[in-house]
């Protein structure tokens, strides 16, 4: 309950959590795409490209205003991915190794002029260093409307653009094929993609940003097939992995709040790996489990009704241990007995034997016709 209360009435807690559930939402959303499309590295291309777009914003304005460094860090990681297209399209380098290429230059360039900043006769320099790894708690209300200003025109034109989108993301030959400019559509949400990546700079940093944007949509993809449902379960997990990370690092003395938001966002996937209802560990050990009881199961009602062939009448009764001989896990011969008893398949005759019931003859011929058949 104070943390609740301290969420709506402590200005810092507020502030920082709009900001990362502003940066969850945003990231979540678009970045559900770049996963989907086996991009989910270029995020981290973009993320470091940006880094000397918010040296030369400042070192052509000497300002730290919120919106300038975004539109310089904007720039460099639009020409970032830019170059990656271009490399990967005119040379025979794979996309890996362009995205490769293009972020260790343009971070290492960032880096230098980073240097030159620090160097420079003005006390208006510090704290650029901070878009390294974020600084959370240093946001202000200013900040985080830019955010949200960014970010609703980013959702916005995606939400306009959503089927060409889906085109792009599923079939792109076929939207080719149907007049639809696939090369545009491409560098559109690029577009949008660097736009979600330079709103949270300064919230988790370059180093973390690509995490932020890949672990809701991960998270997500693990629950849903479908293209709706997995976006916005993505902005539900970046929201809940934002507000999460934002409390926790307010509540515990020394914790930052980019790693604590990435970390978040983490267990979100590893929740999601692990308990999602079609995709989930569990789940898939359930159904194997599962599956394997159903084909033991199977495999004694046909074991006995192979043995009752044997017999004019049908319904004659066979010893636990002739069925026990006829497969490779007889400890699973009583078990599958007393569901099938339960079914009304088999029932018991005297002791240590069994037969078929009417149903059980009609459900083995079943089984066995479909074998026949396949």
């Amino acid at each position: 309950m104070d943390v609740l209360q301290a969420l709506f009435s402590d200005y810092t807690l507020r502030t920082v959590a709009l900001g990362a559930a502003t940066l969850g939402v945003v990231s979540g959303s678009l970045g559900t795409f770049a996963v989907l499309r086996g991009q989910s590295l270029l995020g981290d291309a973009i993320s470091h490209a940006a880094l000397p777009g918010i040296a030369v914003a400042f070192l052509l304005t000497s300002s730290k205003a919120p919106l300038v460094l975004v539109l310089g860090a904007a720039l460099a990681g639009w020409l970032g991915t830019l170059a990656v297209m271009q490399i990967t399209e005119r040379s025979r380098i794979p996309f890996d190794a362009a995205l490769g290429l293009v972020l260790s230059v343009f971070f290492g360039f960032g880096m230098m002029l980073l240097t030159v900043i620090q160097r420079l006769p003005n006390a208006n320099q510090a704290g650029l260093d901070k878009f390294l790894f974020g600084q959370a708690a240093a946001l202000l209300t200013a900040d985080v409307v830019v955010m949200a200003v960014l970010g609703a025109v980013a959702l916005l034109v995606m939400v306009l653009f959503w089927k060409e989108f889906k085109l792009l993301l599923f079939d792109p030959d076929y939207a080719a094929s149907l007049g639809f400019p696939i090369r545009a559509i491409d560098v559109l949400l690029t577009t949008l993609l660097v736009i979600a990546i330079v709103i949270g700079l300064q919230t988790v940093g370059v180093v973390l940003m690509s995490a932020i944007l890949i672990a809701p949509a991960a998270a997500a993809r693990q629950w849903t097939d479908r293209l709706t449902l997995v976006v916005l379960l993505a902005a539900v997990f970046g929201a809940l992995s934002g507000v999460a990370g934002a409390v926790l690092s307010a509540t515990t003395q020394r914790l930052p709040t980019g790693p604590t938001i990435v970390l978040c966002a983490t267990v979100l996937v590893v929740v999601s790996l692990l308990f999602a209802p079609n995709r989930g560990v569990v789940a898939g050990w359930w159904r194997t489990l599962r599956n394997r009881r159903v084909l033991r199961t199977a495999g004694v009602l046909e074991d006995l009704y192979t043995l009752a062939l044997q017999h004019p009448d049908l319904h004659h009764g066979h010893a636990i241990g002739a069925l026990r001989t006829m497969t490779a896990r007889p400890a699973s011969v009583e078990p599958s007995l007393q569901v099938l008893e339960r079914r009304g398949w088999v029932e018991p005759k005297g002791e240590e034997a069994w037969a078929l019931t009417d149903d059980g003859l009609v459900m083995a011929r079943q089984l066995c016709g479909e074998k026949e058949e396949a």
